[in-house]
């Protein structure tokens, strides 16, 4: 769910000459970076074009990009469309990338039994109340804020985005970063760039590296700083992940940021959950659908969804899916 569950690995030479040749390519591709805030973290860019030049353009549209969606999608911006969303209830005129990611989440929300919704919300601002009250909430509180969570309050037209009842919310952090890795990717596809990783806070890779070797990241320990449980070829395909360590309202990472829209409480069993798949919304979004399904459903959810997946329980044992492309030694 966030960039820093990621260690970079074996990326340092991303940063090669910027006219570093390919192994495969007949003519030497130049590599260039972009770096910028958003989504919470610090996102990042690099890929290579043959014209230099086109690869300048394909860069700062891709920045263009990410800053329009964040500022789109932003909880902490009063003036963002999501939050205005929130405030008032109902969007007019709301904008196509924003009403589109809302319609791929309700997708998500309808296969899924509920298991993943954007309408979360009421439940994490009642949570974090609580946390700075140095409390957790009541059963009481919790099933009142319960009763303003469903996806399907959430409609949802061209000319108007509205919120069933009042005290509604949405909050697109399960989703909105593997979105806004999607776009990017097409983005630079569009511009003729073969050869990306995109860190929107989740990750979407295509072509090789500098060295001409597809791309390496290593899934990080959700419990050691610095210690990874996992390395991962990413090649055309998007890297999803969450975890319980960011955000915590007990220090036994019982309780967390990753709530169950169904129960009101944290899924108890895993520490981190990853999700390689086509698609960066998909992955981010399944992310949380595992969390939800726990040891005995998360086998199930990757072959219904046709995904890799690879969990952390919260005693530190590692599972993965068939499919799961991890390169530990």
């Amino acid at each position: 769910m966030r960039r820093q569950q990621f260690l970079r690995c074996a990326l340092g030479a991303l940063l090669a000459p910027a006219a570093a040749r390919a192994a495969t390519s007949a003519k030497p591709l130049h590599w260039d970076t972009r770096s910028l805030v958003g989504f919470g973290t610090t996102l990042s860019l690099q890929a290579a074009h043959t014209d230099p030049e086109r690869l300048r353009e394909a860069l700062d549209a891709a920045v263009a990009l990410l800053q329009r969606l964040h500022g789109q999608m932003n909880l902490f911006d009063p003036d963002s469309a999501l939050s205005r969303l929130n405030r008032e209830g109902r969007l007019a005129h709301p904008p196509a990338d924003l009403l589109g990611l809302l319609r791929r989440a309700q997708a998500i929300s309808a296969r899924s039994g509920g298991s993943f919704d954007v309408t979360v919300q009421p439940l994490w601002v009642l949570y974090d109340r609580c946390r700075q009250q140095g409390r957790l909430p009541t059963s009481a509180e919790r099933e009142a804020a319960r009763q303003k969570v469903g996806w399907q309050g959430l409609h949802l037209a061209t000319d108007e985005i509205r919120l069933a009842q009042p005290g509604m919310g949405v909050t697109l952090n399960g989703i909105a970063q593997g979105h806004a890795a999607d776009l990017t990717a097409r983005l630079l596809r569009r511009h003729g760039v073969a050869h990306a990783l995109v860190d929107a806070g989740e990750w979407a890779a295509q072509g090789h590296n500098a060295k001409g070797q597809p791309w390496t990241l290593a899934v990080a320990d959700p419990r050691q700083a610095e210690a990874w449980v996992d390395r991962v070829g990413l090649q055309g395909a998007c890297l999803a992940t969450s975890a319980d360590n960011p955000s915590c309202f007990t220090p036994d990472f019982r309780h967390h940021h990753i709530l169950d829209p169904r129960t009101g409480d944290s899924p108890p069993a895993f520490a981190e959950v990853s999700v390689l798949a086509r698609e960066g919304a998909l992955a981010d979004a399944l992310t949380k659908v595992v969390f939800m399904a726990g040891p005995q459903g998360a086998a199930a959810v990757a072959r219904d969804w046709g995904v890799a997946v690879m969990t952390i329980d919260k005693a530190g044992r590692r599972w993965a899916s068939a499919g799961w492309p991890g390169l530990r030694a």
